[in-house]
């Protein structure tokens, strides 16, 4: 599917980062047969006019017609948003897999930036950065009032010059210090290697423009001597991207000509059917590359997490309803909405909900997400990661198909005290040795009872010395199988954002 830009034309998101290039046939007019409202335009030009000649202070044109833009979104759902230049650009710029930042996306709580999640390979992931995590100082100064764009403007800066976060960890009674050093960032989206008994292990990080023809030519590497017995998919803290992206990473496990997603809108042409395609060099493959046969016949597993959404949970869904795949992990964010962007200007626009999407069985993940095959915490002593799922966002779609039992608890066992991030797809990587277990016939365990009986035996220990003084960051241990629950997340509202050299935008 093209990448086509036309100011009738939107792209369409589906990952909570990223862009998903679909034509819709969305304008900028009224519906036939919906005359605009005269009386209440009226009215708003009142106001406008009311308030540039008499307000206590002059206020730009721009200034006032990009706020009243802004307000017409504020009721909609949490991921319809006005794009001014700055978002508009940094939207591309994710989407391409280049930017500038510290590596994190963060909305706020409590008055404080609070961590969404640390994107792979960056200066906040290797520093141990957590999803959760609420930085209480920057360079030393307190965070709480401070706005979201002065913690933005303190934390970005020239590549190579340090930053010190302190952070306040749910489970920790101490403080955190994380020195970090800025840097340029140039996100990979697919990484990938063999591991023992001929399993290929392959992560992909969000659905970017390449993400498929570099998914063929890790998979075609990884054939070279013999095909693989298994494969591991890693999408967890994949926040989406690109619905093309997602479809094509769907290919490669299931044969052509079979229904990937379809979305259903108001308007005809958002009312769309996807199917997996050939992958034998057209769609930007590259030349010379084709896919692997063994890839679609290879036993699979599918790992998933909390901060899987979107263009990660299209590709879960699809591979779970064809039991193409187990999935293995915890239930996914639960974003089941497409968004499409209107160019309204050469550098402008908005981001537009326009319909849901459902996986080829037909159901719809919005709020309930992707419920894995087996439930695995994200470490052997419990869960790591607390964050909002799309369910606990104010004014969220709702799924009427969904059952009320869906907003129904999970019985989550989070990691108490000090914890470290483990790597994903390294050696202590509780989940991912869950999964390989799942491919080999053996039994696969939600977490380890006696390590989390530990963990929280150290933490009290640790509560009852507790001190002021911050520390550096902490330690995951490791997370049986046991029956499907609903999880919600934290109850307090997230708004999100990434940081970058030029600013700060809203991420959906």
């Amino acid at each position: 599917m093209g990448t086509r830009k036309n100011r009738s034309l939107g792209w369409i998101m589906v990952g909570m980062l990223g862009g998903v290039l679909l034509t819709l046939g969305i304008t900028a007019t009224a519906q036939k047969g919906e005359p605009l409202p005269l009386k209440s335009l009226q009215q708003f030009a009142n106001v406008y006019g009311a308030i540039k000649s008499s307000y206590v202070e002059p206020v730009a044109d721009q200034v006032l017609m990009d706020d009243a833009i802004k307000g017409l979104f504020s009721d909609l759902d949490p991921h319809s948003v006005y794009l001014d230049e700055e978002a508009y650009k940094q939207m591309q710029d994710i989407t391409r897999g280049g930017f500038g930042g510290l590596g994190i996306e963060i909305g706020t709580q409590d008055g404080m930036p609070k961590v969404i999640a640390p994107i792979e390979d960056t200066p906040a992931a290797r520093a141990g950065i957590l999803t959760g995590d609420l930085i209480t100082e920057i360079d030393g100064e307190p965070t709480k009032g401070m706005s979201l764009n002065d913690a933005v403007k303190k934390m970005r800066g020239e590549p190579g010059t340090p930053i010190v976060l302190t952070v306040q960890r749910a489970g920790s009674n101490k403080p955190l210090k994380f020195h970090i050093v800025r840097e340029m960032i140039k996100t990979r989206s697919v990484r990938g290697k063999m591991l023992a008994h001929d399993i290929a292990y392959v992560r992909i990080s969000q659905f970017q423009d390449r993400t498929t023809s570099d998914l063929v030519k890790m998979l075609a590497n990884f054939g070279k001597k013999q095909a693989p017995k298994g494969l591991v998919l890693d999408l967890r803290n994949d926040p989406g991207g690109l619905l093309d992206g997602a479809i094509g990473v769907t290919s490669a496990f299931i044969e052509p000509g079979k229904l990937v997603v379809s979305t259903k809108g108001r308007i005809p042409s958002s009312n769309e059917e996807f199917y997996a395609r050939p992958l034998n060099g057209s769609h930007g493959m590259d030349i010379g590359v084709s896919l692997p046969s063994w890839t679609r016949t290879v036993p699979m597993v599918v790992l998933v997490n909390v901060g899987s959404a979107s263009a990660s949970e299209i590709v879960a869904g699809a591979l779970q309803d064809y039991k193409r795949a187990q999935v293995v992990g915890n239930r996914t964010f639960g974003k089941g909405s497409v968004q499409s962007v209107l160019q309204l200007g050469k550098d402008t626009g908005i981001k537009l909900t326009t319909a849901r999407y459902y996986t080829p069985s037909g159901r719809s993940i919005q709020n309930t997400g992707v419920t894995p095959d087996h439930i695995v915490d994200d470490s052997a002593a419990g869960n790591l990661f607390r964050m909002e799922r799309e369910v606990d966002l104010q004014h969220h779609l709702a799924n009427q198909a969904a059952s009320q039992a869906a907003k129904a608890e999970d019985e989550d066992s989070f990691v108490e005290g000090e914890i470290k991030m483990f790597e994903f797809g390294g050696a202590d990587d509780w989940q991912l040795q869950q999964a390989l277990n799942a491919l080999q016939g053996r039994p696969v365990l939600k977490l380890d009872p006696l390590l989390a009986k530990q963990q929280k035996a150290k933490a009290k220990d640790t509560k009852d010395s507790t001190s002021s003084t911050p520390v550096t960051a902490p330690q995951p241990q490791q997370a049986p199988a046991e029956k499907k629950t609903l999880n919600d997340g934290p109850e307090t509202p997230v708004q999100r954002y990434r940081i970058t050299p030029d600013g700060l935008i809203r991420l959906p």
